[in-house]
Formats: C-alpha cells, sequence, structure tokens
C-alpha cells in the first residue's frame, strides 16, 4: 500500500532493517530523525511486528503524535466469541477481529499481547512442519 500511503501522506519514509528496500534502520530511528528535524508529525501509522510497533508508540507517546497500529493477533473465528484476539485497549478488553485491526497505540498493553502471541509458538511449529510434511509428500 505504499503507493496509497504516497498519495495521502506528506512524507513516507520505509525502514528495512537491512537495507534491502528503503533506508537501512529502525522505524524509530526514522521518526527521530523527523522530530529532531523540527517536523510537525501529525499521524503515525505503524504496521509490522508487535515489538516494532510498542517501540514507535512508546516514542510517539513521549512526543505527544498521535499513533495508529494494526494488530496481528491470532483469530479463529472473526466474531470475538473464541477471544484469541483478545487484548487489553486502555482499561478496556478488544477484539482485534471486530473492534480493529486498528488502535490507538498508546494505549494497546503490547507487553500482554505479545505474551499471548507466545503461547501458540508450539502449536504453530508442530502445524507448519505437519504442513510442510504433507506438501513434500505430494509433490
Amino acid at each position: 500500500m505504499e503507493d496509497k500511503m504516497r498519495n495521502t501522506s506528506d512524507r513516507v519514509i520505509i525502514t528495512t532493517d537491512d537495507g534491502s528496500y528503503g533506508t537501512k534502520g529502525l522505524v524509530t530511528d526514522a521518526i527521530q530523525m523527523l522530530i529532531d528535524e523540527g517536523v510537525k508529525i501529525d499521524l503515525v501509522v505503524a504496521i509490522g511486528p508487535p515489538i516494532m510497533m510498542k517501540f514507535v508508540s512508546l516514542l510517539t507517546k513521549k512526543h505527544d503524535i498521535r499513533t495508529l497500529v494494526s494488530l496481528n493477533t491470532i483469530m479463529v473465528d472473526g466474531t470475538g466469541m473464541c477471544g484469541a484476539c483478545r487484548v487489553t485497549v486502555g482499561e478496556a478488553t478488544k477484539f482485534v477481529c471486530v473492534d480493529g485491526p486498528e488502535f490507538d497505540g498508546h494505549k494497546v498493553d503490547f507487553d500482554e499481547m505479545m505474551k499471548r502471541l507466545r503461547m501458540y509458538e508450539t502449536d504453530e511449529k508442530t502445524s507448519r512442519e505437519m504442513h510442510e510434511k504433507h506438501v513434500c509428500q505430494h509433490k
């Protein structure tokens, strides 16, 4: 959606850890650079790994910059009934599948969310291995 972001933003800075696309470095480095330049930032949109969104939100909160994050929790049924995508936003329990996936990054409890995501690591690994074994058998 880079083209859409460029059409609605004054400036788009793309960063990658290895520099394979855009600028090499962390997203927070690019945001800090803009802050240091005195650029007025109305909104930061952070989409990606939870740890990155957490640190973006921590930085922007210090500078009172509105921040929208797009959460990628595990979603099972898409109705909020199973609770797998449950997150705490402010003082409220939200379900990413029906209440989101976009939330105010300054209110998301990222530590709780990341802990919940790690709960399923073993199951995800087993499922991935079973899938790979099944795919290889049918080639």
